[in-house]
């Protein structure tokens, strides 16, 4: 149901509200440019900070900006189940075409607790459900045999893979089958991925360079795998630049580098990107030809 690359958008702030007219920008330039699906209210999104108004507004600007040109796939989860169902339930009031829903954190609980929360919100709200398995944020993880399980629930059809481990993708394709969507939670495995039987990304990288990286999945879902790693490679150092410090503090920055959001602006706890830091992605996407080069200073 869900393939391809779909883009984690950033959630643009303007003197500490929601930056609407920036929202709508962002997304007419990500299906502008061939990203398959806007994800908004996740982890790039800054869903932990938005109030459960502002969560709502956006998840229902975005499904109307997009107007059905692309598929929206609504962060909706939590660590609380009641929280969780009432996002999912506005979710589909809006007219989102999924659910993005995240393992539980802080309260960790255990593989029979995952799957009880996620079956709960399942067969209360009947809207296709994406899992989102991201341990290094949440402190769990679902185990391969916990997301085989789940499978079998109708409206579970598939999961953000973020563990950074190609064995716990491959253990979730052999035990789950093609039917369900496995999709990258990390840009830089985003092509092998595909290669072992992926369906493509939730991405941080497409905010900056949604054509790239909708050409590289076209190519690899296509079977084009060459040219498809040939754009791979091209992409690896945005991969890796853009988590230089915690997202979505560098990827706000390149989008006002970039001139498509007027301020990077960020709620605490994060703050802004460090200078060193500045000058290093300011680097890399000049190099990559996001912004023109820096004009050298002439000599004395």
């Amino acid at each position: 149901m869900f393939e391809g690359a779909n883009v984690a958008i950033v959630t643009p702030f303007k003197n500490g509200m929601l930056d609407e007219v920036s929202l709508r920008n962002l997304i007419d330039f990500q299906i502008e440019n061939g990203t398959h699906g806007i994800v908004p209210c996740g982890t790039t999104g800054e869903s932990p900070t938005l109030t459960v108004e502002e969560h709502e507004r956006v998840i229902e600007i975005t499904v109307e900006h997009v107007n059905k040109r692309v598929s929206v796939i609504a962060g909706t989860g939590s660590n609380n189940t009641a929280e969780a169902i009432a996002l999912t339930r506005f979710a589909k009031r809006a007219g989102a075409d999924g659910a993005l829903m995240i393992t539980p954190y802080y309260n960790k609980p255990s593989q029979a607790g995952l799957y009880s929360h996620f079956e709960k919100v399942a067969k209360t709200v009947d809207i296709p459900i994406v899992l989102y398995n991201v341990p290094g944020r949440t402190g769990s993880s679902i185990d391969p045999d916990t997301v085989s399980k789940l499978s079998k629930i109708d409206n579970i059809v598939g999961i953000k893979e973020a563990s950074g481990s190609m064995k716990q993708v491959t253990d979730i394709i052999a035990r789950c089958g093609s039917d369900f969507a496995v999709l990258s939670g990390e840009d830089y495995l985003t092509f092998p991925l595909i290669c072992v039987g992926g369906k493509g990304v939730i991405s941080v990288v497409s905010n900056v360079e949604p054509k790239g990286m909708a050409d590289l999945c076209n190519l690899a879902l296509g079977g084009k795998l060459q040219e498809a790693q040939h754009i791979f490679y091209k992409l690896l150092s945005l991969c890796h630049i853009l988590f230089i410090e915690t997202n979505p503090v560098p990827v706000k920055a390149a989008l006002t580098m970039m001139g498509k959001i007027p301020s990077g602006e960020l709620r605490l706890p994060l703050v802004q990107l460090s200078e060193a830091n500045q000058e290093r992605l300011r680097k890399e996407i000049e190099a990559c030809g996001l912004i023109p080069k820096a004009a050298k200073k002439a000599k004395a």
